[in-house]
C-alpha cells in the first residue's frame, strides 16, 4: 500500500491521540533541561504507538488477524528497514505538541489580562505607565530567578517605557512562602518604593531565604518589623499568594522564573536578549 501525505498525517494524528496528545516532563526549577530518563521513555512510548498505527494502516486487513509474535516480527522488520519515518513522526508529534501548548497558553493569557497586569498587589519595576509590559513569576529561593535578576534590572535601565510586573510565586518550600508574605506586607505597609527596594535587595541575597532573613532586611531598611509580622498573618496576604498560585496553574506554569510577554510564555533564566526581543515584537504588533 502506497502512503500519501494525507495517510501519513492521519497516522501521526492517531499516534498523537494514543499518547494523549502531550508529553509531560519533570524539570528542575526554572531550567529548560529535561530529565533524560523520562524524556527517553516518553519518546520510546511515542515510537511504539506510531509503529502500531503504521502497521495497522499500511498492512492489508488479513495481516491484522495474525498472532502477536507475527505482528511484532513485522513491526520490527519494518522499523529496521525504514527507521527514518519514525524520526520524522516523532519530530512532527513534538512540533504539534508545542504548537498546541502555545495556543492554549496564548488563549489563557488573553483570558487572564486583568489578573496579570491590573492588580494593585504586585510590585512594579520600571515605568508604571509603560507602553510594554513583562510579567515575571518568581520565587525568592530560586537560584535561576537570582541569575535572571540582573537581566531584569538591565531591561528596566535600558528601556524607559518598559513596565515589569512581579508576581510572587512561592513554590520552593515554606521559606519561600514566608519571604513572599514579607514582600507583600512591605508593599501594603510601606508602599511601592519600599517594596521595589526590598525586592531588589532580597533577590540579591545568597543562601536560603525565610521570614527571619526577610524581616532582618526590613529592619535594615528602617521599617517596622512588628507591623510587618502582623500583616504577614492577615487573610489578605494569604489571599494574594493563593491567587498567584491559581493564576500560574491556569497558565500552565511549572517553574520559576516564568515570564509572560504579549501572548507568549518564556520559561527559565534565558538571558536579557530573548526577553528584549520578545518585548520588541510586542511593540511591533
Amino acid at each position: 500500500m502506497k502512503t500519501t501525505a494525507a495517510t501519513t498525517a492521519t497516522m501521526i494524528g492517531m499516534a498523537d491521540t494514543m499518547v494523549g496528545g502531550t508529553v509531560h516532563f519533570w524539570a528542575d526549577c526554572s531550567t529548560n533541561r529535561l530529565r533524560s530518563g523520562t524524556m527517553k521513555s516518553a519518546r520510546l512510548g511515542q515510537l511504539g504507538c506510531y509503529a502500531i498505527v503504521l502497521l495497522t494502516t499500511l498492512a492489508p486487513a488479513s495481516a491484522q488477524s495474525v498472532d502477536r509474535a507475527e505482528i511484532e516480527k513485522i513491526v520490527r522488520e519494518y522499523l529496521v528497514q525504514n527507521p527514518e519515518i519514525i524520526e520524522d513522526a516523532l519530530t512532527e508529534l513534538e512540533s504539534r505538541r508545542l504548537a498546541a501548548q502555545a495556543e492554549v497558553r496564548s488563549q489563557a493569557i488573553l483570558a487572564e489580562t486583568d489578573s496579570l497586569y491590573r492588580t494593585k498587589d504586585d510590585v512594579v519595576l520600571g515605568n508604571p505607565d509603560g507602553d510594554a509590559a513583562l510579567v515575571e513569576f518568581f520565587d525568592f529561593n530560586c537560584g535561576y530567578c537570582k541569575r535572571a535578576a540582573p537581566d531584569v534590572e538591565a531591561l528596566v535601565a535600558e528601556d524607559p517605557k518598559l513596565r515589569i510586573v512581579l508576581k510572587d510565586f512561592p513554590i520552593l518550600g515554606p521559606g519561600s512562602v514566608e519571604a513572599a508574605k514579607v514582600a507583600l506586607s512591605v508593599k501594603r505597609i510601606a508602599g511601592d518604593a519600599a517594596a521595589r527596594d526590598f525586592h531588589v535587595r532580597l533577590m540579591g541575597m545568597r543562601g536560603q531565604i525565610n521570614a527571619n532573613r526577610a524581616l532582618d532586611l526590613t529592619e535594615e531598611m528602617g521599617l517596622d518589623r512588628v507591623k510587618l509580622s502582623e500583616e504577614m498573618a492577615t487573610p489578605a496576604v494569604e489571599a494574594i499568594i493563593a491567587s498567584n498560585l491559581a493564576l500560574a496553574q491556569r497558565l500552565g506554569l511549572t517553574g520559576t522564573p516564568s515570564f509572560v510577554v504579549g501572548d507568549q510564555i518564556i520559561e527559565g533564566a534565558v538571558g536579557k536578549e530573548p526577553l528584549a526581543d520578545a518585548i520588541k515584537a510586542v511593540r511591533q504588533k
